[in-house]
This record gives structure tokens, sequence and C-alpha cells, in this order.
């Protein structure tokens, strides 16, 4: 509903192979009454690859690997979780989404670095070319995913991302000059209501 007070009309729109990306464009694009944009699906702006915290509560990671470990592999820039094994139910490599990934880019685990580095390729070859195509495009992805695609486009340091907070449900307006250099990036909303989105996070 912010989207489409202010006015925003989009000609394209990316998501990741995720189920809630997904749907959550679908709701965006619904309430604009703009579902019949065309729009690509990539593994690249799929969630960062948690290894073996995959499918664990942040209670239960705590109990298992303890709070303060747990804390260094969520915040820190490069470093890893523990990966998961090929046989685990979370293994990317048996999901037929993932066919055409070659065996040696199935993530078994990620940091906010791989991510960026993930991230970057889809921005190269697929997003940046849309805009300087003329086209308004429209990201529905993942805070990490987001996180690592703002770094790279607003060239942010790693200390600045790792303290950059996606809040979940808020638009995140990005504008860009005709060199594709970032000239401002803003939360859309109210700003209360903005600052209780990321403390919640």
């Amino acid at each position: 509903n912010l989207l489409k007070e202010a006015g925003f009309r989009f000609d394209m729109a990316f998501t990741s192979y995720l189920k809630r990306a997904i749907r959550t464009l679908w709701i965006i694009l619904d309430e604009m009454d703009q579902m019949w944009i065309p729009v690509q699906n990539t593994w690249r702006l799929n969630e960062r690859h948690y290894g073996a915290l995959t499918g664990l509560k942040k209670d239960e990671m705590a109990r298992k690997y303890g709070e303060e470990q747990v804390h260094i592999w969520r915040r820190a820039y490069d470093i890893r979780p523990e990966p998961i094994t090929k046989d685990s139910p979370y293994y990317m490599g048996t999901d037929r989404r993932y066919a055409s990934l070659p065996a040696d880019q199935v993530p078994l685990t990620e940091c906010l670095k791989d991510n960026v580095e993930r991230v970057i390729p889809c921005w190269e070859t697929d997003i940046a070319p849309a805009i300087l195509a003329g086209k308004q495009v429209i990201v529905a992805s993942h805070g990490n995913a987001l996180r690592s695609l703002i770094k790279h486009i607003a060239k942010l340091s790693e200390e600045e991302v790792i303290q950059l907070t996606m809040p979940t449900g808020i638009p995140l307006v990005v504008k860009l000059d005709k060199d594709l250099n970032v000239t401002s990036y803003d939360f859309l909303g109210d700003p209360e209501a903005i600052r209780q989105a990321i403390s919640a996070v």
C-alpha cells in the first residue's frame, strides 16, 4: 500500500526461488494491480544459506552451539556456520529447482561475504541492464540477499553492511543516477513503524 500510495509503477520484478519472497511479491503486485509485469526468479536472490543452523529456531541454535557463537555466525561478515552434509534434507543439490546449478556452486553454508559474491552476477547480468534500459524494477528478496545487493551497489564497507538491518515488509527505495551510482536509499513509511520493524529483527 505504501508503494501504491507513492505512485510506483514497475516494469519488471526479480525474486528468489523461495516461497516467502515469491508470495511477498505476489501480494505487492496484486495490491498494486501490476501482476502482469514479467517476473524473473533466480537462486542468486535466495536467502543466505545458514549451513548447520538451517531449520533450527534461535533458541535451538543457542542450546546447540552457544549464544555467542551463533551471534558471531549471524552477524560476522566472513565467518561461515558449520556446513550441512549432502544427506541433509536442506541440501539444495537434490532439489529440482537447482537442477541446472553446477555441483560446485551448490552451497553447504554461507557467510555474508559469500552472499555478496552470489548476488553480484544477478545485479550485473540482469537487474542493472534492465534499469539501464529504462525499466523501473522491484526486487522481492530476503534480508541478507538485499543487504548484499545494497553493499555492492552503494559501495558499503564490510562494517557498514554488518550494521545495516533490513526490516521485514518495509520497502527500501533505492535511487540511482544514469551511471547506476546510488544517490539515496531510504525505507518507505512512518519512521516509528520503521524503527519498530528494525528492532524486531
